[in-house]
């Protein structure tokens, strides 16, 4: 199973000069896409636990579409692995107009990651 949320990063994301997005922000698309797996699998919200590994691979500014999608990996008794990426998938051209936008053909991968979740036994509805 798989999750995927695509939003607009926006001028209140930028966090940084020329209109850099903190790479935190996908961290917080990634406890989302996990929120709605650990939803869809177990009937609750879980807990996330920890990443294992994250990796930043290219900037994010404000205007840019990320594409956000998780799975889950691996199932144990009340902990869930799931692995995330995140992808540019429209970027904005103020190079034209100030409303001018380039879907990609290829999406960028900007971020991706490991963690787990966990979800206790007395939580767990869909079993």
């Amino acid at each position: 199973m798989k999750s995927l949320i695509r939003l607009r990063m926006s001028a209140h994301d930028a966090h940084y000069g020329g209109n850099l997005v903190d790479g935190a922000r996908m961290l917080q698309l990634f406890g989302d896409v996990a929120t709605e797996l650990l939803i869809i699998n177990d009937g609750d919200e879980g807990l996330f636990c920890a990443y294992d590994s994250v990796e930043f691979l290219a900037p994010v500014y404000a205007g840019d579409y990320i594409e956000a999608v998780g799975e889950i990996t691996s199932v144990g008794n009340s902990s869930r692995k799931m692995k995330f990426e995140a992808r540019k998938v429209i970027v904005p051209r103020t190079d034209i107009n100030e409303s001018a936008c380039d879907v990609l053909a290829e999406p960028i991968v900007v971020c991706r990651a490991t963690g787990t979740c966990v979800v206790p036994k007395d939580k767990q509805r869909n079993k």
